[in-house]
Parts: C-alpha cells; structure tokens; sequence
C-alpha cells in the first residue's frame, strides 16, 4: 500500500488533481441519485435497480482502472475517460434535482398546515362602539375554527368588549346581521365567494365591511386520513373551491358547488363518474342529519362535505381531492391557452377571476370554437345563472374545460414547461393522498398504455341524478329557495354502479336485449330515465285565499286544520281583505306537505254583530269533523305566530 500510495503521488499533478476531483464528484451524484430514486417507490422498479447497478459499476470501474492508468502514466485515456464520466455524474445530478423538484411539488399538493382566518363584518351602516352594547353573531359550535375558536381568539387580542349572541349555522348568522337583530357576526374571510350565490345575499361584497380580521397558521383540521391503496378499487371525491384567493393553503370553508365521486377500478380499468348537483336537497351530516342543499355543508369543511356524501351513496370516501377554480387561470395560462367548443346558443359575460364587474375584465363568451385564455375559461367553467340548464349545464362547461386542459397539457415543450403546470396544480390543489399514492398512481397509467389490455382505454361509466325543480323553505337556509328533489330509483342506480367498479356488488347480467342496425347507438347512462313516482310538495301561501280554499287544500293532504278568526280591532286584523279570508298561518310557506300534521290560519272575520261563540271545525287527518269552539270577542293576542314545524 505504501509503494502505491509512493507512485500515486509521484504522478502528474493535474492528472492526479482530475482523477480525485471526478472520482468524488461521481460518488456524491450517485449518492444523490440513490436516494432520489428511492422516492419513486413502486415506479419502474426493475429499471431503478437497473440504473443504480450500472453507475455503481462505472464508479468501481473508474475508481480502479483508471487509477492503474494515471500510475501507469496513461494521461490521455485518463482524461477522455474522465470527461465521460463527468458527463454522467452531470446527468446524475440533474436527474436526482428533477426527481426531487417533482416529489417535492406532489408531496406540497397534501396541506399540513392551512392558514384560518375569521372576519368580524357588519353592514356598512353599522358603526362599531366598543363599550359593551355593540352584539356580535358566533357560530355555536366549539369546534368551528374560524366561527368560533379563532373568533374567541380575535376577541383577546383586540381586547374587544362587545355582547356575544350564538347561533348554530352561518345563514342563521347573516340572517340576523341583514335584519339588525346583531351588528357584527365572525365568518370566514372566504364569505363573498361562498354566499353570493345566494339570492339575499348576492351583494353581500358591497353590502358589508370588515371590521377585524385574524388569521392563524394551523395543522390541516380537515385532514382525513386513508387506509386504501390505489392498487385496489377505490373512490375519490373532487370538490370544486370557488376561492377568491390563488392557492388552497387558506380557509376551511369553502363554496361546494361542485362535487364529483369517483369510483375506479385499477384492475379492469373501469370507472363510474357521478356528478352530484349543487341544489340536491340532502341530510347535512354536520348539522344533525338536517336537510339542506349538500353545497351548503361546505360551509362546515371537508369533513361535513366527505360525511354528507358518504351518507347520500352509502359508500366509503376513500380519497378527496380540492381544486381552486381559480387555480385554472395559471394552469391555463401556462399552457398557452385552451382550445374549446362551446355549444350552440350559449352566451354570456361573466366577472373575472377577482370577481369584478368592470367592463374592461368582463369576460363574455359566445357559442363556436374558442382559443380561450385563463380568465376566459374560468368564466365559462364557473357561469350558470342564465344558463338554460343551470348547474347541470356549468357541469358540462366544466368537462369541456378539462378535455382542454388535458389537450394542451400533450403539448408541453420543456422541462420548465412541465415544472411550471406541476407547480400551478400543486398551488391550486389540496388531497389526502399520500405522495406514496401519487406515486403509485403511474403504474395505472402504464397499465393502460402498456398492460394486458394494451391500447385499452378507460371505461368511463357516466351517470346522471334525475329528478325535479322544487322551490321551498330550507330551515337552515333561513328561506325559500331553490332545490333538486332527486328520484330514490334514479339514485339507487347510480349507487349500484358506483358499487360494481368498486366490486363490491355484483352486477346483474343483461340476458336479452333489442338491436337494429338502423338505430344510432347511444351509450347507458345510468340513472337517467324518467319516474312517475308522486313528487314533493310544499305548504302555499293562504294569505288572501278563501277559508274555504284552505279547508279543502289542507283536507285533501290530511292536514289538521285549526282556524282562529281576527275581528276588527284585534292584533293582525286587516280590513283590505274580504271576509272569511286567509291573513296569517302558522306553517311558513314552503315547508314540505309531507312534514306538516296541521297547521293554524287566522280569518278575517267582519261580523254584522258582536259574535260570542263561533263554532270551528277542524279538518282530522281522518276527514272527521271534530267540533271545537273558540272566543273571539275582541282578541287580543293577535293572529297566530309562524311556527317552523
């Protein structure tokens, strides 16, 4: 060892110096390189085994031949032999910094930690007094992050004296600062997005200010964890986040109006795609089970929205993925724009990605071919309100913007390109799948392009929720609104669908089926057919309608009818109306027929004398008549209050 360590140093200096310098610099590449692809887990792993034998070889090999050379005074093969293998340790490190740079983008895509922020807002008219008398709205719940625990929070830090009036959901909140009955309420700071749909509240950007604001960096509360694997079928909720920020490290609550289950099969590469509409009329998990619209349990996060939907399709959600509708404003723009079809008889302008109505970032679209840029097609992605279908149409409009999106994502150019698209999707996007997953997720894509069904592609099983309008009172909502009543039939066969791709039912093989070459083949889409099954019914408006008009509507529904008559001088009376006409009932307009086992209406009674006794006869559910016998000589407590069955 000595006498070689003696000719080692006898050798040329530069030489020597190249050696050493190429040597260390190709064992810190594949060092590096080894650990990168170490991150890869399951992709390609005979190929990574591959690769890392053959760089450790290289590096055996030049360590020791080329030591025999430079001792042997064989500089110029040193030197070619060298260079060669500083190209690969080069290559080396670019693969490990590539390798790295896109798991490091994957794993940001699961949000540890989400920034909260709560707002104290008030009508602009509202002047805040901090002296004790100024009532502030705060959701009920102690486990609500930005209703109630950072609200507390903000209440210390601003050492605010204010009366704090508690309530149990976010309409109720805004119901009571629209009315007066509070001057300020906590919500979250992604509140314009979230309610501006809304009818009541459609100016509520302009109608309010913000008075205080706290946010707080905090472990992901909606984090939900998944023991599935996507080597077997599992299900995915996407969540469509209408967000008035970039990015979705931000806010719990959020607008839901588009939700979307997926259920997939990585063994016979089937999967089921259900598109649930954002009036569905549902129990809210988080609200005990009360009914609502299911957009309205984003409200409440991830974890109302994940329970909701499981309760809705009976099946386990196995991974969620969020994305920022706003997010496709850089992600198309880095594309270099999409190409889009849109369908006859379409157009409209709608506001920008800031939600501004100013004439110079409107975006207005028209039917026909379109090269649409980001903000144009977040307009189209995100415009239903004069859109013959509604929602069901925006869905569509959606679907087309990913058909784009996934066009020109095959036309990527560069490296930078590709980062650039990664880093946009990671920004605007948020699951509970592990970067393991993410990583699995390439083999389902190899087995499409190169596994036994070679060329196949993926079965897409669509479906659709058939059902009907209804506009009625929705307790949470504070209001009549409009609503999708869905057919129980319609749904039990989307849910048999989604449980087949997930093998979990059988399927039910067709034995006989009608065919004609004449006949343009359509493709099944399950759920969509048409029932005749009785639909809902809502409570009517009496007022102004005859006693007798009531009576039988009520009767003919085996509604309990019990009548209190108003003379004039009493509380509620009202002489612009006839005699013996509806002035006042004690069950809102609205509320669903099927819920209501009687209900109460004031009459307007104008008597010629002064009426002792009048006998009433209330409607049973039998259609008994049940004589009851009621004062009404000068009442005095008024018609009947409204009470919400």
């Amino acid at each position: 060892m000595k006498i070689l360590l003696k000719k080692f140093k006898k050798t040329k200096l530069s030489i020597r110096l190249i050696y050493i310098f190429v040597l260390l610099l190709f064992l810190v590449s594949y060092v590096f390189l080894f650990r990168s692809l170490l991150l890869l887990n399951n992709v390609e792993t005979v190929l990574r085994i591959i690769v890392l034998t053959i760089l450790g070889l290289l590096l055996l090999l030049y360590s020791f031949f080329d030591l025999l050379l430079l001792l042997s005074k064989k500089h110029k093969i040193v030197v070619i032999s060298s260079l060669i293998i500083l190209v690969i340790s080069s290559f080396s490190m670019i693969g490990s910094l590539a390798i790295n740079k896109v798991y490091g983008l994957l794993a940001s895509i699961s949000k540890e930690t989400v920034i909260y922020t709560t707002n104290l807002i008030s009508l602009n008219s509202s002047e805040f007094i901090n002296d004790g008398t100024f009532s502030v709205g705060i959701i009920n719940n102690e486990t609500d992050i930005e209703g109630n625990i950072l609200a507390y929070e903000l209440i210390d830090k601003e050492k605010l004296n204010v009366k704090i009036e508690k309530y149990d959901t976010y309409f109720e909140l805004l119901e009571k600062l629209y009315n007066g009955e509070v001057n300020g309420i906590f919500i979250t700071s992604n509140y314009a997005a979230m309610y501006e749909s809304y009818d009541a509240y459609e100016n509520i950007a302009s109608d309010v200010k913000v008075l205080f604001d706290y946010s707080k960096e905090m472990k992901n509360q909606d984090y939900i964890e998944s023991n599935a694997s996507v080597e077997n079928p599992f299900t995915v909720l996407i969540m469509g986040v209408d967000s008035q920020y970039d990015g979705l490290n931000a806010n719990a609550a959020f607008n839901g109006d588009t939700l979307m289950i997926i259920s997939f099969n990585p063994h016979t590469l089937n999967a089921t795609v259900f598109s649930i509409p954002r009036d569905t009329y549902v129990p809210i998990a988080c609200l005990k089970n009360e009914s609502s619209k299911i957009n309205s349990s984003a409200a409440y996060g991830t974890k109302c929205v994940i329970n909701t939907v499981e309760n809705l399709v009976d099946i386990n959600i196995d991974y969620y993925v969020k994305i920022n509708f706003k997010g496709v404003v850089d992600l198309v723009n880095t594309l270099g724009g999409i190409d889009v079809t849109v369908p006859d008889g379409i157009k409209f302008c709608e506001q920008d990605s800031n939600r501004s109505h100013a004439a110079e970032v409107l975006q207005c679209i028209e039917s026909g071919y379109q090269h649409m840029d980001g903000e144009k097609a977040l307009a189209f992605a995100r415009h239903r309100k004069t859109l013959p279908a509604g929602d069901f149409q925006r869905v569509q409009h959606q679907q087309l913007v990913v058909e784009g999106i996934a066009n020109s994502a095959k036309n990527l150019k560069s490296i930078n390109d590709f980062y650039a698209v990664l880093d946009a999707i990671s920004r605007n996007m948020d699951t509970n799948m592990t970067t393991k997953e993410m990583m699995n997720l390439y083999n389902v894509g190899k087995s499409v392009i190169f596994g036994a069904n070679k060329g196949s592609l993926i079965n897409i099983q669509k479906t659709y929720l058939t059902g009907y309008d209804l506009t009625m009172y929705v307790n949470n909502l504070r209001g009549n609104v409009y609503t999708f009543q869905y057919y129980e039939q319609s749904l039990e066969e989307i849910k048999d669908a989604l449980k087949i791709t997930l093998e979990t039912k059988k399927a039910t093989p067709t034995k006989t089926f009608n065919f004609s070459v004449n006949d343009e083949y359509e493709p099944v889409i399950v759920g969509k057919k048409y029932y005749t099954v009785q639909r809902n019914e809502t409570i009517p408006n009496f007022h102004g309608q005859t006693l007798q008009y009531a009576k039988s509507w009520c009767e003919a529904r085996n509604i309990t009818v019990y009548i209190n008559y108003i003379t004039p001088g009493a509380t509620g009376y009202d002489d612009t109306l006839a005699n013996e006409t509806v002035v006042n009932q004690s069950v809102a307009r609205g509320r669903l027929t099927k819920d209501v086992s009687h209900i109460t209406i004031d009459i307007i009674s104008k008597p010629t004398s002064v009426v002792e006794n009048i006998t009433t006869t209330p409607v049973t559910s039998e259609g008994e008549n049940t004589e009851q016998t009621t004062t009404t000589e000068r009442v005095e407590e008024g018609p009947a209050e409204n009470i919400e069955e």
